[in-house]
């Protein structure tokens, strides 16, 4: 069965790297993948979860758009710099209204454990940077790798999640290691693999039933 796969370009501006490697691993798709790809700087939707959890927000059409490609998709791929530690603000703040509970995972009743409702899929991360990557991993711990695999990607059941860093972009470091990360992204676009692919099942129509 063909794969399903959601590209989500994540910088604010057109035309930037990170948009140029995504442009990269789209082309390296196997040709009967199903893509669509969403930019989220053309979407409109306030990036600030107001009241948490308490009381569910409604959806902008946009990220109610999102949401049915994320519960169709078997592999997602976010592109986006690396600023401060972390994505941009946008990005963040899609994640915080998209990944709520009910939809993407819930807490056991009485238990500090969760279902993860995105089970079944998979994700790759792709992070353009200034920093270089051994800074990253020496200085920083790798954090937002550690973050992105294991409290927002893996939390909600994507497996595997595979993580890129690109850098340093800048004082030409783009342009000597853009053959080399060519190629890693032909082989990751072309490696595709979910784990669980049969456990994956669809959560939005519940989720908006209240079920």
């Amino acid at each position: 069965m063909p794969l399903n796969i959601l590209l989500i370009d994540g910088h604010p501006d057109e035309g930037r790297f990170s948009s140029h490697l995504l442009d990269l691993y789209q082309e390296a798709l196997p040709n009967d993948c199903v893509v669509t790809r969403v930019n989220v700087r053309d979407m409109e939707f306030t990036p600030v979860l107001r009241h948490g959890y308490l009381k569910r927000t409604d959806w902008e059409p946009d990220i109610s758009a999102l949401a049915e490609k994320f519960d169709a998709c078997d592999h997602a791929v976010f592109a986006f710099p690396m600023w401060w530690g972390a994505e941009p603000a946008e990005l963040k703040g899609l994640i915080d209204r998209l990944f709520l509970p009910g939809f993407m995972y819930q807490f056991r009743e009485g238990s500090a454990l969760w279902d993860k409702y995105l089970e079944g899929r998979s994700a790759d991360v792709l992070v353009t940077m200034d920093t270089p990557p051994f800074f990253l991993r020496l200085l920083y711990g790798n954090a937002i790798i550690r973050r992105w695999k294991g409290q927002v990607l893996g939390f909600v059941g994507f497996k595997p999640v595979r993580f890129a860093a690109f850098g340093p972009i800048k004082d030409g470091g783009a342009e000597k290691a853009h053959e080399k990360w060519k190629k890693k992204l032909f082989w990751m676009a072309s490696s595709i693999a979910p784990k669980n692919r049969d456990k994956k099942e669809a959560r939005l129509a519940r989720f908006l039933g209240g079920g």
